[in-house]
Order: C-alpha cells, then structure tokens, then sequence
C-alpha cells in the first residue's frame, strides 16, 4: 500500500520534494503545510508547480495536517534560522506518530557528541514510545559526503584519508537568508556571518565528520576548521540580490577531523558568486558546479559528481538530490526500528520502486 505522506513547506528544497510525492505511486498525499499566508488553500500541485490537481489544499496548521494520520512526514522547512522552531515540529511530527524523513535541521544527520543529550533524548524518547523513526539528510552535509565515501572506500584494502568537495557557483541560487545570514555574501569581509561564528562550521560539519568516523571506525582526537572570504572586485546582481564593491563574492572553508595528528577526514567548500574569482581555489569538474570525493589509499580515488536536470541548473540539480535522498528513504524510515536513522542504520539502496514512476508515467 502507499504511503501516507503529509509534506511541509514549498520552498527551494520543499517544492521539489513536493512534485515527487505526488507523481510517486508509492505514496498518497494526504496533506500539504505551508507557513507562507499567500499559499494557504492553494492545491499542492500547483505549489508544487506541477500540472496536475491533486484536491490536497495547503494549510498553515501542522495540527490538522498530523490529524489525518500519515505514516510519514516530509519535512523541508528552513532550520538555519528557526533551529529550535524545527526541533520542535519534528518532536510534534513524531509524537503524533508518524515517522519523519528531513532536509533540516542539519545535526539530526547524525546528533551524537555534537548536540547535548538534553536536545537528543526528547526526540529519541518520542520515537520510541510512539514506534517511528527520523531519518535528516541534505545534499552538503548529507549524501555527498557520506553515501559516496563510504562505497567508494568500500572497494579500497587500505585508506588514509577521505577529502569531500563541493565547488560551486552559487550566482543562480536565490535563497536570501542562506546567502546573505547564514554565509554572509554581500557583507564586509570579517564582518562574520552565522556560519563562521567560532564553531559553527566545526558544528554545522561535525556531524559529517563524525558519522564518517563512526562508519570507518575511527575516534577523532579534535575537529579544526578555517576559512577565507574573497571581496567583489565591482558591485553585481545575483539571484538572491545585489553584491556590492568591496562585498564578500566568494568563500571557503575547510573543516577537518584529525586522528594522531592527522587531517584524515576532510570536507572542503568552495563557493563563489562568479566564476572568475579566485582562480587558485579548487575548480569544478563541469561550469557552475560539481561534488568531489578523493581518496588516498590503495587504491586510490578521485570521483567527480556532475549534477544536471532537465528542469533547471546546476544548483537546481543539488536541490533535486537532496530532496530525493529523503523522499525515496521513506519506505525504508517507515521499515526501521524506532528512533534517530542515520545512513548508517539504513539499507544502501533506499530507491526501490523507483523506476516505477518513470515506468508508469
């Protein structure tokens, strides 16, 4: 039987996640909640910017849309700026009994040693007195540094290090709060934004780090971390607004966990705002953007992700992973014994059926 699936948010990531639902034969939309007023009572396809009517209208009341009793929950709200609000709709989701898969809030990937057990055990216990599961994953974090590593490595006899890149052009991507609060685009250059508040990126890619730790089997002794800004050298226009002269246009970071001294698991971002700025700062194997896994061992790796789409760019093509990462997991979470899921505790292959949309279509 389908499952039945009650989706939150129409966003970037939301609105894609939303158009696999609704053609996916494995599931039945049953609800629709959306915090935007101007949305509310619109049918999900069009939201979902599909042409079909599906006669689910959306709503701005999780109450009711948890009332009619679904067996999952597709959460793609926001959580970088409403982290504690995002807690609390997941433990609501749960606690009403349905299993929950994520995008956000980012250190549910894999909380352990990185959230205090007072955030932990609140959602762990509703899991458990209520028999469901929550699965969270993204894109960066979530299954380019942790699926691809781990299969690659699989292959290897020996491996001393594990290095995970996103390099890309974030010009086309129009969501303003990550640009501009979270990685400060715009802003003077030490002019810190949230990101790269002291810890964060330890915080934000910790737990990239330590469920990479946890599946190699390696205790990290100590996580570092650093960062460059790069200035505009004139003002310009992006998606998500205006760039002045003298702006921040181009970032990277490197967050790493170490073991004896060694960086032995390493996540490298290089984002610009323009493909001419900082030309000594690693490349992306295809224009605007790409995902690299190196591993150095026996042998050893370098693996290129190029994502493409028939519906948008490259930007567009990582959005689409990371919302079908969690949408084909539901099957799977809904399978699980109760509690907190990692990538880990998940069977590799969570796309069965997939085909089945094509298939029938």
């Amino acid at each position: 039987m389908a499952v039945r699936v009650v989706h939150v948010a129409t966003g970037n990531v939301g609105r894609i996640a939303l158009g696999q639902v609704i053609a996916d034969p494995r599931f039945e939309l049953v609800g629709l909640v959306v915090s935007d007023p101007a949305k509310v009572g619109r049918d999900a396809g069009e939201l979902a910017g599909e042409d079909v009517v599906t006669g689910v209208l959306a709503t701005d009341d999780l109450d009711a849309a948890l009332a009619l009793e679904p067996g999952c929950v597709v959460y793609c709200a926001l959580a970088e700026t409403r982290f504690f609000d995002a807690l609390g709709d997941l433990q609501k989701c749960l606690a009403a009994g349905a299993n929950v898969v994520a995008t956000s809030p980012v250190p549910l990937i894999h909380p352990w040693g990185l959230l205090p057990d007072s955030m932990i055990e609140p959602i762990e216990q509703a899991c458990q007195d209520h028999g469901v599961s929550l699965f969270v994953s993204g894109v960066d974090p979530g299954w380019a540094n942790d699926l691809l590593p781990f299969a690659i490595a699989s292959t290897c006899q020996s491996v001393e290090q594990v290095r995970c890149s996103e390099i890309a052009d974030y010009a086309t991507y129009d969501g303003g709060p990550v640009m501009f609060d979270v990685m400060g685009f715009g802003r003077e250059p030490g002019d810190l934004p949230m990101l790269f508040q002291p810890g964060m990126l330890s915080s934000a890619w910790g737990v990239t780090l330590r469920q990479l730790a946890a599946g190699f089997g390696l205790e990290l002794d100590g996580i570092t971390e650093w960062f460059e800004q790069e200035p505009a050298p004139e003002a310009f226009d992006v998606a998500a607004g205006h760039i002045p002269k003298g702006g921040v246009a181009a970032v990277r970071f490197v967050i790493a966990g170490v073991v004896d001294g060694r960086e032995v698991l390493v996540v490298d971002h290089t984002t610009r705002l323009r493909p001419d700025l900082r030309p000594d700062w690693p490349q992306a194997a295809q224009e605007g953007g790409s995902y690299r896994v190196e591993i150095t061992g026996e042998p050893s790796y370098r693996v290129e992700v190029c994502p493409t789409s028939a519906k948008g760019d490259h930007n567009y093509a990582a959005i689409a992973a990371g919302a079908g990462r969690v949408v084909n997991a539901i099957p799977d979470v809904v399978a699980a014994e109760p509690g907190i899921r990692t990538v880990l505790d998940l069977p590799f292959n969570t796309a069965k059926g997939i085909f089945a949309t094509t298939l029938t279509n």
